[in-house]
């Protein structure tokens, strides 16, 4: 019997300490566990504290995650909360994505000051955004447009769109979901259209490997299409690249055992691109998003991915 409140790993923006929470009380109502059997454990990380550049400048995902989960590797955390497309496909020896909450939303969501639609920003406006992915497929989509790195919190983004740095910007829809902040966006941009990061929407829990007893905790909590789905496409990143170094975009569903996948990897300028829309049965998940990987890094040639250096 645990004895001790387990202890529940984050980093401390609101949206982090929102998906905490979220996790806390779904392990309460699936146990029927008082709030005290849990602690959540707020840590800082590099990729928190370094906002100035880039996260492809200072190291890629991985920034995100290295102090929650040196801590529980060594057992001072008994889990770990993590957005799903903020997670490197390799992680630490000894550690794995254990379960998924069901996925939200995974569109991306457009913030205009000086238009509602992306589509219809004046000629060469500035567009905020940290994601290589979405600064790629902005400058597919409309080549004119200045895209400057924003980083930080989503109160820090929105907070410099305020101040006049940029005309737009964009965030998950998920995100702004669950921190009740909806009010501010102007556009939904369509997943077919603007595919999302692999992952996104998808709220993950990271535990020690052979811990079955928090792998038994997890268990009840653990939305299995989700699951399915984020092998398909972290298979998938996984075959590309898997860092923050690269832009690409990856959606899977399941219907009725069967997974469908599309995914696409750009240039930083949106200029080539190349996609793939794929099939099969659900169990094979990280088999078909691996060949699709390969597919694309096959037809795309190394010149393609030099450009991604």
């Amino acid at each position: 019997m645990q004895m001790k409140p387990y202890r529940i790993g984050t980093r401390g923006s609101p949206l982090a300490l929102a998906q905490a929470l979220e996790t806390r009380d779904r392990l309460m109502a699936a146990h029927a566990l008082p709030e005290d059997a849990f602690e959540i454990v707020v840590l800082s990380t590099k990729g928190d504290r370094v906002t100035d550049r880039s996260l492809a400048d200072i190291g890629g995902k991985g920034l995100f995650t290295e102090e929650i989960e040196e801590q529980l590797s060594d057992g001072r955390l008994d889990l770990a909360v993590h957005s799903s497309k903020d997670m490197p496909t390799k992680l630490p020896d000894g550690l794995d994505l254990v379960a998924f909450l069901e996925r939200e939303d995974v569109r991306d969501a457009f913030i205009g000051r000086t238009a509602a639609r992306l589509e219809d920003l004046p000629l060469n406006a500035v567009v905020g955004s940290a994601s290589l992915r979405r600064q790629a497929l902005i400058k597919r989509l409309r080549p004119d447009l200045s895209v400057i790195t924003f980083r930080g919190q989503v109160e820090t983004r929105l907070r410099k769109l305020d101040e006049g740095q940029a005309d737009a910007t964009l965030l998950a829809h998920a995100g702004l979901k669950r921190l009740g902040n909806t009010e501010v966006i102007t556009e939904l941009l369509d997943a077919k259209r603007f595919p999302p990061a692999p992952g996104q929407g998808a709220i993950c829990i990271e535990a020690r490997i052979g811990d079955d007893h928090i792998s038994d905790l997890l268990a009840p909590i653990n939305h299995v299409d989700t699951h399915v789905a984020l092998m398909c496409e972290r298979a998938f990143l996984g075959a590309l690249d898997g860092s923050c170094r690269t832009p690409i975009a990856a959606h899977a569903t399941i219907e009725n055992g069967r997974l469908s996948f599309y995914g696409m990897a750009l240039t930083p300028d949106g200029s080539v691109w190349h996609d793939i829309r794929t099939e099969g049965p659900a169990a094979d998940a990280a088999q078909i998003g691996a060949d699709a990987g390969a597919d694309i890094r096959g037809r795309a040639g190394p010149a393609f991915f030099e450009s991604w250096v």
